[in-house]
């Protein structure tokens, strides 16, 4: 039985990772592509358009990840309607959204929310191209992430897996053809992005010709009360990621301002790790919200418990590998995104080797933040998840402007500081941590 157990922590684990890699990887690629065939200000761009980026996965998070932990809980109990209703108001909720995000944000006011993101005359118009494909492709983001949320939970994350690596080798192809034989420069990249998430998508879809479980019905009775379950389950997930996005404008920001264009170059290097990481909470934290909340569905304790030993194996091991070989390569990581400069590549090393450090206690706070959601323990998970991003903003601040040089210690100074925090109100509050269904 444990054997058994453990093979399906597994599967799913290895098909929530690839299934990370259609909201990551694609970005990381495109930052190795654009710096090597256009410049650094394009890995620059790129960055600094990511709280878009970040803006859609929260929309995502907040429909999709909370609905996912609902049907989850239904598909334990067996209760196959309740999962069906669930799923069909979550994916109208999906598409409604994108399509708002296109005509806002993609027609009517890309310009502006330009020159929101970006203050350098340089750069901007280069991060103008790239976020207005990638917003008005937005709905194709939020379904390609929504529909892998659904069908592995339904019980096909290898068909998730076969999405998402399509996916991402079909934009890989595409940025060369766009970006270089095509002559669309960086707008090229994204539009690579999202006719990779598009010809995911389609696979997904294939999935309702063989399960029929959740296929979609159209029902109007108690439509509002769902959606507010759904929001209200995916809220403290949603809240941690509008946080993110704040800090990533903010970072922009205090970065570009105090170290020029370098400096932002070496801080989009050092995102672009930060999504490397991301591919293990992700793995992590879906399969967590998956199988943990059937098995709560179940009420089984036991192998509630199993799956939260296995989740936080798996991600110590990743990280202590991922931080070794940032430490050991940091200047091949510095001139994969096309850094050529000594000085540029001395710097990107050492900040590198810093944020390999700082990501660690981030990802034991995310993950820690799920499994408070799934104790039922909702005011930690709201606290984790406001702090996890709001506490490095006055940091990185006061470090700008009294120690400059210890920009980079931002992240964790922030990070071990929201540690503490956490574990001297777990006391303090005398919080349990009790399965309840």
């Amino acid at each position: 039985m444990k054997n058994e157990e453990s093979s399906l922590f597994y599967r799913f684990l290895w098909a929530y990772i690839l299934v990370a890699l259609s909201g990551c990887l694609g970005n990381v690629v495109d930052g190795i592509i654009v710096g090597n065939l256009i410049d650094k200000d394009g890995v620059s761009a790129i960055n600094l358009s990511k709280p878009i980026v970040q803006f859609i996965f929260t929309l995502h998070l907040l429909i999709n990840a909370g609905a996912g932990m609902l049907v989850g809980y239904a598909l334990g109990r067996n209760d196959v309607g309740e999962a069906r209703r669930l799923f069909s108001r979550s994916l109208a909720l999906s598409v409604g959204l994108g399509l708002v995000i296109t005509l806002l944000g993609g027609i009517v006011f890309p310009a502006d929310i330009a020159r929101l993101l970006c203050s350098d005359d340089v750069i901007r118009p280069l991060a103008f191209q790239y976020m207005q494909v990638l917003l008005i492709g937005s709905p194709a983001y939020i379904l390609m992430w929504g529909l892998s949320t659904m069908v592995g939970v339904d019980g096909s994350p290898q068909l998730v897996s076969v999405a998402v690596i399509v996916d991402n080798a079909v934009n890989l192809c595409l940025d060369i053809v766009f970006i270089q034989l095509f002559g669309w420069g960086i707008t090229g990249s994204s539009a690579a992005t999202i006719v990779g998430h598009l010809v995911g998508i389609a696979i997904l879809l294939t999935h309702w010709r063989r399960h029929r479980r959740l296929l979609p019905i159209i029902e109007t009775k108690s439509l509002v009360a769902s959606w507010r379950r759904i929001v209200g389950q995916g809220a403290p997930l949603a809240l941690a990621s509008v946080c993110l996005t704040l800090l990533l404008l903010s970072a922009n920001t205090i970065v570009l301002s105090t170290a020029g264009s370098v400096g932002i170059f070496v801080f989009a290097v050092c995102m672009n790790l930060l999504q490397v990481y991301n591919l293990f909470i992700s793995g992590t934290c879906q399969t967590l919200q998956s199988l943990g909340a059937i098995t709560i569905g179940k009420n089984d304790s036991d192998g509630f418990r199993a799956v939260l030993r296995r989740a936080f194996r798996f991600i110590t091991i990743s990280m202590v590998v991922t931080c070794l070989l940032v430490w050991v390569f940091p200047d091949t990581i510095a001139r994969l995104f096309g850094a050529t400069e000594e000085v540029v590549i001395a710097e990107c090393s050492h900040a590198l080797r810093i944020f390999a450090l700082s990501f660690i206690p981030f990802c034991y706070i995310y993950v820690l933040m799920i499994v408070y959601k799934l104790y039922k323990q909702h005011r930690m998970a709201l606290f984790i998840s406001l702090a996890l991003s709001l506490t490095v903003i006055p940091v990185m601040w006061l470090m700008a402007h009294y120690l400059p040089s210890g920009l980079w210690y931002s992240y964790l100074v922030a990070y071990v500081l929201e540690a503490i925090a956490i574990v001297i109100l777990h006391k303090a509050t005398h919080v349990e941590l009790k399965l309840v269904d």
